[in-house]
């Protein structure tokens, strides 16, 4: 049996919420300063890890980096590394924790004080902290410099977002998720259950209301795919949208500017098999982003055998380059997130070439050979890109080595077929079927 730690101690789902409808500026200041005094703060000096690493995350929300603790945990179990888990949004521990074992611990410097609090006290102990965090602009926001001083290292999703966060005075180490050891595993759903023609040929568009709209650029979309096809019955845009009821406004923007006969709305947040299904029913996934930290959704498009059109800059870039996806050319402007949460002084942010998108879509729509040889060769790219190579050197660097995981390089594999997912690759020595 685990041990509560008590109703008062634990994150409540709506702080995220609450977070994000702050006003920028003073009281979203204000509000981390409140939560930073009454947060624990790490040892200056903590013990040298051993035993296996904790991860502590929003481990059943629909996040990105709730999705980063699961699949982190999941693959750190494969290697062999005995890991602990932690759910933020439960008041139930695991029974022991070895006090040597670090806590890694995926939440933003935003909410990072009350993730800290919502530990049970004493858990911190001498342990070292090691905040997992998702961040998407070149330059890191003054409220994630002040984060910093509750962890002793930063691991993120990419190259970009370390380069981005690198002035935060930690060290700071590039971890992509190993998403080749984790790679998505569809239901069952076909096409026909998602209400989608057989005869069309169908874009996917995903994002997530409780990011950054403006972020995730779904308006480039809609216009790059009106630009390609106008009103085209048998070429359709599927606008995939997670959490609606976050940000009504937006939700209300968004489907004003989607009105057409061949574009729809997919508005509800689906179980992961379900919504790996619906990728594996469309033919192009699409993402005209501003920014990514890392890109799951095309990232996961990729494993499964699905050509993405992706805006050429960013986190993305960590698993895709010109040979395997169709990139898009743009112009890098100033960021600019009218709800405060994307912004640092001097960072910028691209602005994707709508008509360069659409001449994109064109192409491989029209062309299901070239569709399917730019699937291939994206996913060959990713399960390369993505393998725990980054992860399996964290580890080591921070006193964590796994004897004998030498990460193996699995050959590309044939797109899977409606209903089926990419087998995992092997890691010599180390099983990596099953659940963790």
């Amino acid at each position: 049996m685990g041990r509560s730690c008590g109703p008062d101690r634990r994150v409540p789902g709506f702080a995220h919420h609450l977070w994000r409808l702050l006003p920028r500026g003073p009281r979203r200041r204000a509000a981390f300063a409140v939560a930073a005094r009454l947060a624990p703060h790490p040892a200056p000096e903590p013990l040298r890890p051993a035993s296996g690493i904790i991860v502590a995350g929003h481990l059943h929300q629909a996040t990105g980096l709730g999705e980063a603790a699961r699949v982190l945990r999941s693959v750190m179990s494969r290697l062999g590394l005995p890991v602990w888990s932690v759910d933020l949004d439960a008041p139930v521990l695991p029974p022991w924790l070895p006090p040597a074992a670090p806590l890694l611990i995926h939440a933003n410097p935003p909410m990072l004080p009350l993730a800290l609090r919502a530990l049970p006290p004493g858990v911190l102990g001498q342990r070292m902290v090691i905040g997992y965090w998702a961040w998407e602009l070149t330059k890191p926001s003054p409220l994630w410099r002040r984060g910093a001083e509750f962890v002793h290292r930063v691991w993120t999703l990419s190259e970009f977002a370390a380069e981005g966060l690198a002035p935060l005075g930690v060290p700071v180490r590039a971890v992509p998720l190993p998403l080749a050891l984790a790679p998505p595993r569809p239901s069952a759903l076909l096409r026909a259950d998602f209400g989608l023609p057989e005869d069309a040929v169908v874009t996917l568009v995903s994002l997530n209301l409780a990011s950054s709209h403006v972020r995730k650029n779904p308006e480039a979309a809609i216009a790059a795919h009106r630009e390609a096809f106008g009103e085209r019955p048998d070429r359709i845009l599927v606008l995939k949208v997670t959490n609606p009821d976050h940000f009504r406004r937006d939700m209300a923007a968004l489907v004003a500017k989607a009105d057409g006969p061949n574009i729809r709305i997919l508005a509800e947040t689906l179980a992961a098999p379900d919504a790996h299904a619906l990728t594996l029913a469309c033919d192009i996934v699409m993402s005209l982003h501003r920014s990514e930290g890392f890109g799951l959704v095309p990232a996961e498009a990729m494993l499964l055998g699905k050509p993405v059109v992706a805006t050429g800059w960013s986190g993305n870039l960590e698993f895709m380059d010109a040979n395997s996806a169709a990139l898009v050319g743009y112009k890098l402007v100033p960021a600019m997130d009218p709800r405060g949460i994307y912004e640092a002084p001097g960072a910028v942010w691209a602005e994707a070439d709508v008509g360069e998108a659409a001449a994109h879509l064109r192409r491989l729509a029209d062309d299901p050979v070239a569709r399917a040889e730019l699937a291939a060769r994206g996913q060959a790219h990713a399960v390369a890109s993505l393998g725990p190579q980054k992860l399996l050197a964290a580890l080591a660097e921070i006193g964590l080595a796994i004897p004998g995981a030498v990460a193996s390089r699995p050959a590309a594999q044939a797109a899977p077929g409606a209903g089926q997912s990419v087998a995992a690759p092997s890691v010599a020595g180390f099983p990596v079927s099953g659940h963790a």
